[in-house]
């Protein structure tokens, strides 16, 4: 989804109202700042969140380093323990503030939120490291390795859970603003989709207007497999009274090709209501991926150029892949038989199917799955979008549901034609229809998973979402590929 651009009414004009101002006008107002407040609430006790979870994770890592008697093993005082670990919290929390990570909206599919975690622990642990080597400080190598796996789980399992405290505090009516959303197309429903699926934003859509009278009275369902939100559209344009109506804080146009008057007439509306307003810029420039946002002094300034290869991270990637594809293989085989049988006994046909698919740069390759569908649908086709399709199986379903019909790509890893994390490869007859911004997805190794495999909109084709493909070329790093693949094995075993 492209940035938006918050506009606001300038304080001053609340100053010079006279007294007799409508309390409908400054409700909106009320209403903000409680969301405001709300927030930097809920931000506190994320940041209190943290510093006890980290110091419970270091002490609690100690207490197994202690039990297991790994190494040489070096006795410290628990008391000394839970003072160091809280300095270490203290620390981690600093670092986490720095790069953003209790920012509003910080987040991709909480991917981002996990990256940033995974970085900065990383970070200082090295720091730690550094510090046990240089000095004389005895330090057990044991208890940072126990305390490097055990915080990453403990916080990413605190962050779940705090996701799911806000979702209910706002599902209850705390902290929201009231959003009206204006437009019902593609872009509307995405940022329906993104509202509703990213609680921390206090983002809650009451209306969506659009200026079609063929589309009032029908419902916008959100962008998932399950299509268990909708909303009704009701017909445009946005003016004062339908902000009243619903009681708006936030208006976002989300037309990228509406025109400057209606946008003006929009504007003027909203501002006249006394709420702010928000807009998703259209597409100015032809390559996405290749143009790197900057804010100067709160000017958005944009550079264009291709990304730069990092070719350190390209190979540590390439030999992670490898040895990760073939830890999962050796360590996967009885489940891959099992898997194999069962295929076998629900319907006729091998177990494996092979299709052939476009890789990095154009290069077809034969992509590997277990079958799901009957052996007599065709093999070039478009993808099932809903469990229901007649041509999957029994056990197709299931496969499909659980994501576990992608695991003979495993061998694709190790063959070298894809990875474990990147864009999906799509077959030739889709790819023969790309245009040169969907081209991009091409410019590195297709991947098992990826962005848009976490997201609602993979009940939907993967060239109709390149926004997420293309977001991975312009960001991807080492934390970000595994930040996707710890959400991917939750995302797996929850059965989305």
């Amino acid at each position: 989804m492209q940035s938006s651009v918050g506009l606001s009414k300038p304080p001053q004009t609340l100053v010079e109202e006279p007294l007799g101002l409508d309390l409908q006008l400054v409700r909106p107002a009320e209403r903000r700042q409680t969301a405001v407040s709300f927030r930097r609430f809920i931000v506190l006790c994320e940041v209190i969140a943290d510093l006890l979870t980290i110091t419970v994770g270091v002490t609690f890592g100690y207490l197994i380093y202690d039990s297991l008697g790994l190494g040489r093993h070096v006795y410290y005082p628990i008391r000394v323990v839970a003072a160091a670990a809280f300095l270490f919290a203290i620390v981690l929390v600093l670092m986490l503030d720095r790069v953003g990570a209790y920012r509003r909206g910080n987040s991709l599919l909480r991917v981002r939120e996990t990256e940033q975690i995974l970085r900065v622990l990383a970070e200082a642990f090295l720091l730690v490291l550094a510090v046990s080597f240089f000095t004389s400080f005895l330090f057990s190598r044991w208890l940072l390795v126990v305390c490097l796996v055990l915080v990453p789980l403990l916080l990413f399992l605190q962050k779940s859970l705090m996701y799911l405290l806000v979702h209910a505090l706002h599902s209850r009516g705390y902290g929201n603003e009231k959003v009206l959303i204006y437009g019902a197309g593609c872009t509307g429903r995405r940022v329906y989709s993104v509202l509703k699926r990213s609680p921390k934003l206090g983002l809650d859509p009451v209306a969506i207007a659009d200026d079609d009278p063929n589309k009032t009275g029908t419902t916008l369902f959100e962008m998932a497999y399950e299509r268990r939100r909708s909303m009704p559209i009701v017909l445009g344009p946005v003016n004062d009274e339908m902000i009243a109506n619903y009681g708006v804080d936030l208006v976002i146009v989300a037309i990228p090709s509406i025109g400057r008057e209606k946008f003006v007439r929009t504007l003027d509306e909203a501002l006249a209501a006394n709420v702010r307003v928000s807009f998703v810029a259209s597409h100015l420039l032809p390559s996405d991926s290749w143009i790197d946002y900057r804010d100067l002094d709160g000017i958005l300034l944009a550079s264009l150029g291709k990304p730069v290869r990092r070719l350190g991270y390209e190979v540590s990637k390439r030999v992670c892949d490898f040895l990760g594809a073939l830890a999962l293989t050796v360590l996967g085989s009885p489940i891959f038989l099992l898997l194999a049988l069962c295929i076998k006994l629900d319907s006729r046909g091998p177990a494996l199917f092979r299709q052939e698919r476009v890789g990095q740069n154009g290069k077809h390759f034969n992509m590997f799955k277990f079958r799901t569908m009957h052996a007599n649908a065709a093999p070039y086709d478009y993808s099932p979008s809903v469990p229901s399709d007649p041509r999957i199986t029994r056990i197709g379903r299931f496969l499909r549901r659980t994501s576990l019909d992608e695991l003979p790509q495993l061998l694709n890893v190790l063959l070298g034609q894809m990875s474990l994390v990147g864009p999906r490869p799509e077959m030739p007859f889709i790819v023969q229809q790309y245009s040169d911004r969907e081209k991009q997805r091409l410019e590195v190794e297709p991947g098992i998973t990826g962005l848009w495999q976490l997201s609602g909109d993979r009940a939907y084709l993967i060239h109709q979402n390149v926004e997420y493909d293309l977001y991975y070329l312009q960001h991807r790093n080492f934390f970000m590929d595994l930040a996707i693949l710890l959400h991917t094995s939750v995302f797996a075993m929850r059965g989305i």
